[in-house]
């Protein structure tokens, strides 16, 4: 990966240039001067050089003068001119497999009018060869309010309903099949239609002219679907690869240096291809499925190992396995104690335990505590993904009883923990178990939260303060790009904003939704840096700036603990450095 960057190492602004002053022969690599260097080690806080050899930082320096020592004629020395210097940001919780696809394919979430499906097509074809068909779309997702709108008091009337006529022009060359996020509406362009033979058909679920002439919207339990999808063309390898560059340019144009990735089979061959050919430029802490770790187990694949080689990697590895408990918020699934307030016959549901899984009946927990032995037996620890008050209580109970069995719960995390009950804050530093949770949901969720489960049970929504207030280790992730009613911003300065600030992006409401639980940006960072890589059981070589550790750095263009709050949203990424490599640089 040392070879990858070269091409985009030149930095005529701020190179100082490894011709000035003293020269050792065999010097460091890289020499970060004069920057506000935030290293995340309590004994030494704050510092102005950062000096890097091979993949590891060899120094980290108060005065940029001792940084001369370093220096040798190959050095590459870099004047950072106050820039804000961070270990580079870790997100605990990414689906890198969809992401992609959200980039490259269509991204309709906030398209609610034909023009914006026009110009999405017009995105999407520029960058697809001809005949590869175009997928997803996921529309309507914003429908009853804007992105940016400040409550759900601000709704649509009606349902957008687009037809293939509006964007038959545009992809004369691609068959198309859209789908609306809650999957009930379906578009298929003319091609689409042709390649299925339904051009001039009228299938039961199709939506037809006063004429009877098929519009294309296609309804979601209509036979004109499964026509449709016996002709569609899978994405090639290449597009999937293609998808996965996408995927890895955003991160560390982000500041990115690893993500925690909820880890499909098919994709993990593609990261293992990607990082074969130079082209990782993220480190991958694989998460696979709760139900595959006695299989993993039998291969002789466990925490730490690389998928293919099964020898320890700190660039690509298995770590966690990942299960689930309840459904998510946004689809009224999260399981609660009492009914949602706009559904009072609903409590949510218990969810699979895992994605392969049928949904589990109520009150069996016995097969997911089967999977979490089994997957202790191969040497994989838990990550859960629970989101109402029952899903975090439930699995908060499963923990204590492995606890009380004589399982070291470490590295154990409940995922997203959205809504907690007062009396389960405590659980979490009892037991040693990591809250894994989401920032961004915040300024996407307040504005129905209420509509959905109340104000009183809303203290308890994304209550960062109050877990830190009972010693709770907080691991911050983005949950990129999202569910299929929200897409969720993975670059940092949204995250934080939303953990500090608790409001939209339009800084509403003003003082932030139930400011009480406001964190201080420093806690912030914390669980974007180091607790996460305690959080991968490896705090030891990764997650602060100090001597012996990787070399893993982000830099931005402001303070954001010196800045206003508000201007957080402002921050810039300037450049991110993964194992010693820079691997993105604002500009070039």
């Amino acid at each position: 990966m040392r070879r990858l960057a070269a091409a985009v190492l030149a930095l005529p602004a701020l190179i100082l240039g490894a011709s000035c002053g003293q020269s050792t022969g065999d010097g460091a690599d890289l020499i970060l001067l004069n920057g506000e260097v935030y290293t995340m080690e309590e004994d030494h806080p704050w510092a102005s050089a950062v000096v890097v050899t091979g993949n590891e930082i060899t120094a980290v320096l108060d005065d940029d003068a001792e940084a001369e020592a370093f220096r040798g004629t190959a050095t590459q020395v870099i004047d950072l001119q106050g820039k804000f210097v961070v270990p580079g940001f870790i997100d605990g919780h990414v689906h890198f497999n969809g992401a992609g696809g959200l980039i490259n394919d269509a991204n309709l979430m906030a398209v609610s009018d034909n023009q914006g499906l026009v110009e999405e097509m017009q995105r999407v074809t520029g960058i697809l060869e001809d005949g590869e068909w175009i997928t997803g779309g996921l529309w309507g997702a914003y429908e009853e309010w804007s992105l940016g709108a400040e409550s759900a008091d601000e709704k649509r009337e009606g349902r957008w309903e687009p037809d293939r006529w509006v964007i038959d022009e545009v992809t004369a060359n691609h068959p198309a099949l859209l789908n609306s996020f809650d999957r009930e509406l379906y578009l298929a362009n003319t091609a689409a239609l042709q390649a299925a033979g339904l051009e001039d058909a009228s299938v039961e679920g199709m939506k037809l002219t006063e004429e009877g002439v098929p519009t294309g919207l296609i309804y979601r339990d209509s036979p004109a679907l499964g026509r449709i999808s016996t002709v569609q063309k899978p994405k090639s390898h290449e597009r999937l690869l293609n998808e996965n560059r996408a995927a890895l340019k955003a991160l560390r144009e982000a500041g990115i240096v690893e993500v925690h990735d909820i880890a499909r089979p098919d994709q993990t061959v593609r990261f293992v291809e990607l990082q074969r050919n130079g082209e990782l430029t993220a480190r991958v802490w694989l998460r696979p499925d709760l139900s595959r770790g006695a299989d993993l187990g039998a291969q002789g694949l466990t925490m730490g190992l690389h998928p293919e080689t099964g020898e320890p990697d700190s660039f690509l590895r298995y770590g966690a396995l990942k299960g689930y408990i309840d459904g998510i918020m946004g689809t009224h699934g999260a399981l609660f104690f009492e009914p949602y307030d706009d559904q009072p016959d609903n409590y949510g549901h218990y969810r699979r335990h895992t994605s392969n899984d049928s949904q589990m009946q109520e009150g069996d927990m016995e097969k997911m505590y089967g999977l979490i032995r089994a997957g202790l037996d191969a040497g994989f620890v838990p990550n859960v993904h629970a989101i109402g008050t029952k899903g975090v209580a439930l699995m908060l109970d499963m923990y204590e009883r492995l606890r009380n069995e004589g399982v070291d719960l470490t590295g154990f995390r409940v995922i997203h923990n959205q809504v907690v009950r007062p009396e389960d804050f405590p659980r979490f530093n009892e037991l040693g178990v990591i809250a894994e949770v989401n920032p961004y949901h915040i300024s996407d969720d307040m504005r129905w939260m209420e509509e959905r489960i109340g104000y009183e049970r809303s203290k308890g929504a994304y209550a960062f303060a109050s877990m830190l207030e009972n010693g709770t280790m907080l691991s911050f992730g983005s949950d990129w790009p999202g569910t299929s009613a929200a897409e969720y911003h993975m670059h940092p300065k949204y995250l934080i904003h939303a953990a500090v600030n608790r409001t939209t992006l339009n800084h509403t409401p003003e003082g932030g939704w139930f400011p009480e639980q406001k964190i201080p940006v420093h806690e912030a960072l914390k669980a974007y840096t180091i607790n996460n890589a305690i959080a991968a059981f490896e705090g030891d070589i990764r997650g602060s700036l100090k001597e012996g550790k990787l070399a893993d750095i982000t830099v931005c263009d402001l303070n954001l603990l010196e800045i206003d709050p508000r201007d957080i949203l402002n921050m810039n990424v300037e450049m991110t450095i993964v194992d010693g490599e820079i691997v993105y640089q604002r500009g070039e």
